[in-house]
């Protein structure tokens, strides 16, 4: 699903700048707890100028955030680490500068699962008579709670 997913995302992020969807889903990862969902990147620019050969060469680029108010002025302190938090995952000096634009941002809410239904007893007498071959008591009882998951959301 995911690699499904990154294929289809990865033009719509070609066009702000990010070579692939990886930086976007790792973001939480590399900004860490604090600004995880508070600094959303928007875009990357690639300055590019030509060499004294000619050759066009890409210097590091300028990463644009955008968050709140208050949350600028605290990341606006800890813009070094994070280009090295940063550059750490691109594994070289991809971005040398960050640029934080102040707009509101969306912090996803995150949902509940839904608990799973209850076995009728004859789904559960069933599982029990797939389960009971197993001579593993352990081994028993995990599949049978995996089985018990399977059917309660599968019919749901």
């Amino acid at each position: 699903m995911a690699d499904l997913v990154g294929k289809a995302m990865t033009p719509a992020c070609r066009k702000r700048g990010f070579a692939s969807v990886d930086i976007l889903a790792a973001w939480p990862d590399i900004v860490g707890e604090r600004y995880g969902e508070r600094v959303q990147p928007d875009r990357i620019i690639w300055p590019r100028r030509q060499n004294e050969d000619g050759d066009m060469t890409a210097d590091p680029a300028t990463l644009v955030v955008h968050t709140d108010g208050p949350t600028a002025m605290m990341l606006s302190h800890e813009l070094p680490q994070l280009i090295e938090r940063i550059n750490m995952f691109y594994g070289w000096a991809a971005v040398g500068r960050i640029k934080i634009l102040q707009k509101p941002v969306q912090i996803k809410t995150k949902s509940r699962p839904v608990p799973p239904r209850d076995l009728t007893d004859d789904e559960e007498q069933r599982l029990s008579q797939q389960v009971e071959s197993v001579s593993n008591d352990r081994l028993r009882e995990a599949l049978k709670k995996l089985g018990a998951q399977v059917i309660a959301r599968g019919s749901q």
